[in-house]
């Protein structure tokens, strides 16, 4: 009887948006081998609700493929390119656009459910629904960025490459953050939301600039300008860009000063996540710390074994699929030390 008359459930509530989160991080290493394999383009529309099926058929492939062989990557780069290996890359970017599908299903029909029973803690319903707004809005960027790569390019634009990751990995914080609010609530129905602290929205931000220039890495295939570490082709500074290529122009599209930017900020960035773990740890969450370190510390020696294995596939897609992680661990670290009473 009691359960009846407080229908409300932020355990429940909580436990479903960390479900969403992990589908989100296999999302993010599904993204990761449909860049790494060029797959990204072999779908060159967006259906909805009809594209959830692959091509039934000998007719139905050789319908996509002809599409596919009308865009420039075609065209410049894959002239002579059979249809089994057309499937194979279509494979990924299907198999990417379905999880994404889900990820949409996942969070539309329990949110309802929840919301029919009543059971939303109260100032919650806003949170959910912004974060189901999000999800739309993920799909309609990840779109944007393919169309890009349909008419004169070759490739997608690093920059909308970029929003479509960073805005999922803003969505993968939000869905932790706000599940260890709700389990915070659980516990004690008196705990109020935890706040972004100055040390947490630091870290975060340094966290953001290490994020824009990996996805710009990833973008313009930057790390494949060298397979050396610590030094670049025998250099620490790629100092011949700046003679070629003003400074700005060179740290938002040169290849080799964008994989310089992104394999050094990586130590800001791990000095801030270092402070951010210590006051973790201060306010009483260790897990959030331990989690804080093994995630920058895996992250770290795979973007060097990635570099220095000249990007290869599996190591590459561990790279991306921790970082998603790092991000995870970083908004728990933030939530611990926002706790409120």
């Amino acid at each position: 009887m009691s359960e009846f008359r407080n229908p409300v459930r932020p355990r429940a509530i909580a436990n479903w948006l960390f479900a969403v989160a992990a589908l989100i991080v296999l999302m993010v290493m599904v993204g990761g081998i449909t860049r790494l394999t060029e797959s990204g383009l072999s779908i060159t529309e967006w259906k909805l609700v009809t594209g959830t099926l692959p091509p039934l058929g000998e007719a139905a492939w050789l319908a996509e493929f002809e599409k596919y062989k009308r865009i420039p990557e075609y065209q410049q780069l894959n002239q002579g390119m059979t249809l089994e290996a057309f499937k194979g890359i279509y494979f990924w970017e299907y198999l990417h656009r379905l999880i994404g599908r889900l990820i949409g299903v996942a969070f539309a029909l329990p949110l309802l459910w929840f919301a029919v029973r009543r059971a939303i803690p109260k100032g919650y319903g806003w949170r959910l629904t912004a974060l189901l707004v999000l999800g739309g809005l993920q799909g309609v960027i990840g779109w944007w960025m393919v169309t890009s790569g349909l008419a004169q390019r070759t490739d997608v634009s690093h920059f909308r490459l970029a929003a479509h990751l960073l805005l999922a990995l803003f969505i993968l914080a939000a869905l932790v953050w706000t599940a260890l609010d709700l389990r915070a609530l659980a516990r004690d129905p008196a705990c109020r939301p935890a706040w972004l602290t100055g040390v947490g929205a630091l870290a975060g931000a340094i966290l953001f600039v290490q994020l824009v220039f990996g996805a710009f890495t990833a973008g313009l295939n930057a790390g494949l300008v060298t397979d050396q570490w610590p030094l670049m082709n025998g250099k620490f500074f790629p100092s011949e860009v700046l003679a070629v290529r003003p400074l700005l122009d060179a740290v938002l599209n040169d290849p080799a000063m964008i994989h310089w930017i992104h394999r050094w900020w990586a130590w800001v960035a791990v000095a801030a996540l270092v402070v951010l773990a210590r006051r973790a740890k201060a306010a009483g969450d260790r897990r959030a710390s331990i989690a804080i370190h093994s995630a920058f510390g895996i992250q770290i020696l795979l973007g060097i074994a990635t570099v220095m294995s000249g990007v290869e596939i599996h190591t590459a897609v561990l790279h991306q699929t921790v970082g998603a992680l790092v991000v995870a661990a970083t908004a728990w670290g933030a939530h611990s030390i926002g706790r409120r009473k």
